[in-house]
């Protein structure tokens, strides 16, 4: 299991402007705007509830109430960022505060099994091994990898999350990274200095940056698209190949730059 080191404090005061205020207001917002919803107009006659009546909560199972709570914290978290209140949360939910921490002991545990189910849990195995699939031109393979990869993994959802966790000071953006990316951008990169009849760098970072060009790119895409709300018309698989084809003709570029730079330092 994977875990994720939380770096901000439930009891840390907001401050005007930062990221995390702006969170909690949107959190408690949607916790007004569901108080203002639930209270009857004035003019209704109302029957006041018995002290302490709650509204019941369907029994489940537990491995479908888990699955439930992770399916809408992560839509939760999506929409009003990590720092939103359990409370609020729960609610979501359709669950007590109590029977949601009987699942997730803590915040902490839920962070972690939403990013092992809906931030690394999309990724495939199967497509890095085809990615190292040799019998197939390596621009077909990408142009292969990223249509499925931008589909399954670079959505709105996604994205909104792995933007927040990074605000939010959550190491969900650094663990997925080490753990994913890194090894993805190791067999771009592998891949692509094979065709090109060319060596690998020896610095492992002047690789993964090499990587990073169209990894990078792919991922702005998404971003543009999804949260910056790009009216651009243009087919997302057709500017991805353009990205491919682009990265693939620099490929002998880059490596030539980083030899040089080698050369330098020697002199």
């Amino acid at each position: 299991m994977l875990f994720l080191r939380l770096k901000y404090s439930s009891h840390s005061h907001p401050v005007p402007g930062h990221p995390q205020s702006d969170m909690k207001a949107k959190s408690d917002l949607l916790a007004a705007r569901r108080q203002d919803a639930a209270q009857p107009p004035a003019s209704a006659t109302t029957i006041k509830p018995r002290t302490g009546q709650r509204r019941a909560t369907v029994r489940l199972p537990a491995a479908e109430r888990r699955a439930q709570i992770l399916s809408k914290a992560f839509e939760f978290f999506a929409e009003y960022g990590l720092t939103a209140q359990t409370r609020a949360l729960a609610e979501a939910c359709g669950v007590s505060q109590r029977l949601l921490y009987s699942v997730f002991p803590n915040k902490a545990a839920l962070i972690n099994a939403v990013y092992e189910a809906e931030i690394a849990g999309p990724f495939k195995v199967v497509w890095l091994v085809q990615l190292r699939d040799r019998s197939v031109p390596l621009e077909q393979r990408l142009r292969s990898f990223y249509r499925e990869y931008y589909d399954a993994i670079l959505t709105r959802r996604w994205l909104r999350l792995f933007l927040y966790a990074s605000l939010a000071e959550v190491e969900m953006a650094p663990t997925y990274i080490a753990a994913i990316i890194r090894t993805l951008l190791n067999t771009i990169i592998e891949e692509a200095v094979f065709e090109a009849g060319l060596s690998l760098p020896s610095d492992p970072a002047l690789a993964h940056e090499m990587g990073w060009t169209l990894h990078g790119n792919i991922s702005h895409l998404a971003i543009r698209r999804h949260i910056y709300r790009d009216a651009s018309t243009l087919e997302a698989d057709k500017v991805m190949a353009l990205h491919i084809t682009a990265f693939l003709a620099s490929v002998p570029a880059m490596v030539n730059s980083v030899n040089k730079g080698k050369q330098e330092n020697q002199t």
